[in-house]
């Protein structure tokens, strides 16, 4: 039992040295002028084509992907039409919470897929545009 206290004097030692350092840095002079650390960011000097163009292949490829799950069928894990499905089952179980909250995520998963097909479209004038500067 003695050792028990010792144990629990330890720890509430421990606790209170704790407690009294955390409490030390809230109370440091704030009257010091901030200086510019190394986490300030500079602003971009240039557009960042070279790595636009290196990674191009890889965000046609994402781009690509996305474009095929979302237009795949019911099976498809990602798709519209599955998506669809479970909202209809959703309502017809009376789930009026569920029915809501997927019929949203539907409306926005069809929302993305213009904005996908846009951007395939944006990445092979893109695709042109790295090939000029290749070969200048």
């Amino acid at each position: 039992m003695l050792a028990n206290r010792k144990t629990a004097a330890a720890i509430g030692a421990v606790a209170l040295a704790g407690a009294l350092l955390s409490v030390a840095p809230a109370q440091a002079d704030t009257t010091a002028p901030a200086k510019p650390g190394k986490t300030a960011k500079s602003a971009p000097k240039g557009d960042g084509s070279k790595e636009i163009c290196k990674r191009l292949p890889k965000t046609r490829t994402r781009i690509d992907a996305a474009i095929t799950r979302l237009g795949g069928d019911a099976t498809v894990n990602g798709s519209v039409a599955r998506l669809e499905q479970r909202v209809a089952n959703a309502k017809s179980a009376g789930h009026t919470e569920i029915y809501t909250y997927l019929n949203d995520r539907l409306t926005a998963r069809k929302a993305l897929l213009p904005t996908l097909q846009k951007r395939q479209g944006d990445l092979k004038a893109v695709s042109t545009w790295c090939a000029a500067q290749d070969s200048k």
